[in-house]
């Protein structure tokens, strides 16, 4: 039909590593965060907060003593509320959001900027836990099949500043997420996804 590409050409254009189906996005795209221009609007915008795996669930409980102290007032009492975690509308798990500012309860700002309070926890050594592997791998996001994940490029307008400045450093999004894509999928899914790269 026209205006359809053949679903042969589709998985042309997906890259396949064990259990994984990746986009071609993940490789020609660019991207680095530039907080001092986004000042961290992932973790405020939007209507939901981060997906969250259920294995991380007993984590953020278990850690929270050394992470709550950076966390926002009202972060605290959403936790205190709503526990350390929400259900979306398909029933997924995600991080709870402070309701009337709608930023995620995890969050705290330093001059203006959104940053995660489990992740400074982490970078003073009080935890071993960086943050949630969603936030770690964004703007890559994985949707898990039973036999199969599928992973993609989220494209989103607030982080247009990111793409400007991988552009402008020519660093393409996997190599921007080498630390949390290996976190996730291991160093040889890793090489083997370099060696995908033409």
């Amino acid at each position: 039909m026209p205006g359809y590409a053949p679903i042969n050409d589709y998985f042309c254009r997906m890259i396949v590593i064990e259990n994984t189906l990746i986009s071609r996005n993940i490789v020609e795209k660019k991207f680095v965060c530039d907080l001092s221009k986004c000042k961290g609007e992932c973790c405020v915008a939007g209507d939901a907060g981060a997906p969250l795996e259920e294995s991380e669930i007993p984590i953020l409980e278990e850690l929270y003593p050394l992470y709550k102290e950076y966390m926002t007032e009202k972060g605290v009492k959403t936790i205190k509320k709503h526990g350390f975690f929400e259900y979306g509308d398909k029933k997924d798990l995600l991080t709870p959001l402070v309701r009337k500012d709608k930023y995620c309860a995890y969050v705290y700002f330093d001059g203006g900027i959104a940053k995660c309070a489990i992740e400074k926890a982490f970078l003073e050594g009080k935890i071993n836990f960086k943050k949630p592997i969603s936030c770690h791998l964004y703007p890559v996001r994985i949707t898990k099949y039973r036999d199969i994940d599928a992973v993609n490029y989220h494209a989103w307008e607030i982080c247009h500043f990111a793409c400007t400045n991988g552009t402008d450093l020519n660093v393409p999004v996997y190599k921007f997420l080498k630390e949390p894509l290996i976190r996730n999928y291991g160093s040889e899914w890793y090489k083997e996804l370099e060696k995908n790269v033409i």
